[in-house]
């Protein structure tokens, strides 16, 4: 035999022998502190793996090398390491206790991202597992994206979707990556996690992990699966009396500054403090995330059935600072879908969409009288309205419409809301509404706003005949909008050009935007929760306009859970609430204005030149935007009263 013949058989062998070789007695903990490098990739501190920068990771995954063990649960926020438990466990099964193991992440692309940025600098950085897990570019290495071939077992990544990795081959060890974001079915064969576990019955050594930051209160798969393990949190000592608590949100306190920057919310938080629940005692984040802490287990009886369950919060992470986390609350405030990104990465917390709308009574209560002119007319424009944009929503029989003012910071007040009878496909109709979009309305001392843009609804029975009206009043900065539902759509959109068929011949075309009205819905509901005038807060006129019935359909709709669709939560009317067009057309008005590019410190400045209050840049220009308003037989020529603005 030749040389190179029995290098090769000796190599085989050699591998074969080593997929034989029993385990070191060693610890999940062990080995990576004695084996693991941390990669540049993936990590701020490239280097060995060390267990005391993350102390609370240490019986998380000494759990999983015990052998009365065979399931575990950890529920985490961001920036706590979870995603290098699941690493270190991998390594560990590759080199020390070799099985076959299943790795599910919700999509096969995160599959193989989660392959690329960290499987594979985990095995070029770390020499044991280099040398077991062949390298990539050599033929048929069993070294793939989505496989890694080792002596005693194959690695193999997928989606949660793939029905067919999930229930073929027996597999010993399955991992479940972000639970909560997997498919509620995986094509057509049931729920993922009971096919993946199934692939296990035939191994008396199995070991499963699940691991994912929580989302949705009573609609997380994550908090299902920590209910049936030993519950456990981790406790921080208070320096002062000695008693183990949770580090949690309600227990941490600041103060802060707010300015505003360029028309933003700017925060400085100034001062950070820790309350103990047991004796009040005060403490600051460097003390407590120094202090000793352990795993306390709510229902401990869970260990004899092998199942442990972790959760944990970002306050005790070493790269989180608890600035970092105010501020993000902060930032985050008013607004439902970013708030629930802060309770869930950063509080460790299930966000519940307690869908908490005001109801009727309460908004009925919070209108204002807006005042009266000299001349004893209503004010129609409040102090604050910088630009006016209308919302109208298209119906079989009539348009309904609302003229809504904005203001710095989002802040927002009702102008006007009305119904004009008749068909979409009536001229008369679109008149009545021009009396509406050429109105100019006025604040207390005779300065008035125009309409700066108008969105209306394309949808039903008139798509033609709205955008063959809409084009005809383009100069009014009329458009024709197209919604379109689900979470993850934009807003806004830059416009298109559609046809304008009538009597089956293209006549013309019309600018089109498409709105994610889903948005917008969330963004209403948000500002109505604001309690104090400024940022976000909306205004509304005590008028019959705004009446009960006017608030019935604002606060017509609520966010729901379906898990039975691709996208579960969904808009759906509140049974007693069948008129919703209040909300369809403040929704088309805020995405007017989203759709502006409006100068609102510029319009301030014109206004306050107007009014004597601001020096302008260029006297000439600025007196040139001021023009004298249509006389009436009650005004004198020349007053204050006579100026309005015509644009915006």
């Amino acid at each position: 035999m030749k040389r190179s013949e029995t290098n090769a058989l000796n190599a085989v062998v050699a591998r074969v022998l080593a997929g034989m070789k029993p385990p070191d007695d060693l610890t999940v903990t062990q080995w990576a502190e004695k084996k693991r490098r941390l990669s540049s990739e993936s990590s701020a501190e490239p280097g060995p793996w060390k267990t005391r920068r993350t102390p609370y990771l240490r019986e998380v995954m000494d759990s999983f090398t015990d052998p009365r063990i065979r399931r575990i649960v950890m529920v985490a926020a961001s920036q706590v390491g979870k995603s290098e438990f699941e690493m270190n466990v991998i390594g560990y099964i590759m080199d020390e206790d070799p099985g076959s193991i299943l790795f599910i992440h919700p999509t096969t692309i995160d599959a193989k991202e989660f392959s690329k940025l960290r499987i594979a600098p985990m095995i070029r950085d770390c020499p044991t597992l280099r040398r077991k897990v062949s390298a990539p570019k050599s033929r048929d290495s069993g070294n793939t994206v989505l496989q890694k071939t080792y002596p005693g077992g194959i690695l193999t990544l997928c989606g949660s979707t793939e029905a067919h990795a999930l229930c073929s081959k027996p597999i010993r060890y399955v991992i479940g990556d972000e639970r909560d974001r997997w498919a509620v079915s995986a094509g057509k064969e049931g729920d993922p996690w009971e096919l993946a576990m199934a692939r296990q019955t035939t191994f008396y050594n199995a070991k499963a992990v699940e691991v994912s930051t929580p989302t949705i209160k009573n609609a997380s798969a994550i908090e299902a699966s920590y209910g049936e393990g030993t519950m456990e949190h981790w406790k921080s000592q208070c320096p002062h009396c000695g008693q183990f608590h949770e580090i949690q949100w309600e227990d941490i306190h600041y103060e802060y500054e707010e300015s505003i920057v360029n028309q933003r919310r700017v925060f400085k938080i100034t001062k950070i403090w820790y309350t103990c629940p047991e004796c009040a005692a005060i403490s600051d984040e460097a003390t407590m995330k120094r202090q000793p802490a352990r795993w306390e287990a709510d229902n401990p009886a869970a260990y004899a059935d092998g199942v442990r369950s972790f959760w944990l919060n970002a306050f005790v992470s070493q790269w989180a600072s608890w600035e970092s986390i105010i501020l993000k609350h902060l930032k985050a405030t008013g607004n439902s879908r970013k708030m629930q990104v802060v309770y869930n990465t950063c509080f460790g917390l299930l966000w519940e969409d307690r869908g908490d709308l005001e109801d009727e009574g309460s908004m009925l209560s919070r209108r204002e009288d807006y005042g009266t002119r000299e001349d004893g007319s209503p004010v129609e424009l409040p102090d604050g309205v910088l630009v006016l944009t209308c919302g109208v929503d298209t119906q079989n029989d009539r348009l309904e419409y609302e003229v809504l003012g904005h203001g710095h910071l989002g802040e927002t007040w009702g102008i006007r809301y009305g119904i004009i009878r008749g068909r979409p496909d009536d001229a008369e109709t679109w008149q009545q509404l021009d009396d509406v979009l050429d109105h100019i309305y006025r604040f207390s001392d005779g300065l008035g706003l125009k309409i700066s843009m108008t969105f209306v609804d394309e949808g039903g029975h008139f798509t033609q005949d709205v955008r063959f009206q809409c084009r005809e009043r383009i100069g009014k900065k009329v458009f024709c909008i197209k919604g379109l539902s689900g979470l993850d759509r934009p807003y806004t959109a830059p416009p298109k050009q559609m046809k304008i068929v009538i009597n089956q011949r293209v006549i013309g075309m019309c600018w089109q935007y498409q709105l994610g009205v889903d948005a917008g819905k969330q963004l209403i509901m948000d500002n109505l929760k604001v309690k104090k005038p400024g940022s976000k807060y909306c205004h509304f006129p005590k008028r019959d306009d705004y009446g009960p019935g006017y608030f019935a359909g604002l606060l017509s709709e609520r966010l729901e859970h379906d898990p039975a669709k691709r996208q579960p939560w969904v808009w759906k009317k509140i049974p007693g609430h069948d008129r919703n067009e209040a909300l369809d057309c403040r929704n088309y008005a805020l995405a007017a204005f989203k759709a502006l590019p409006a100068n609102l410190e510029e319009i301030d400045r014109r206004l306050k030149i107007a009014r004597g209050r601001a020096v302008p840049a260029d006297n000439t220009a600025a007196q040139a935007e001021i023009q004298p308003a249509k006389r009436t037989g009650a005004r004198k020529q020349g007053s204050a009263l006579d100026r309005y603005y015509d644009d915006w």
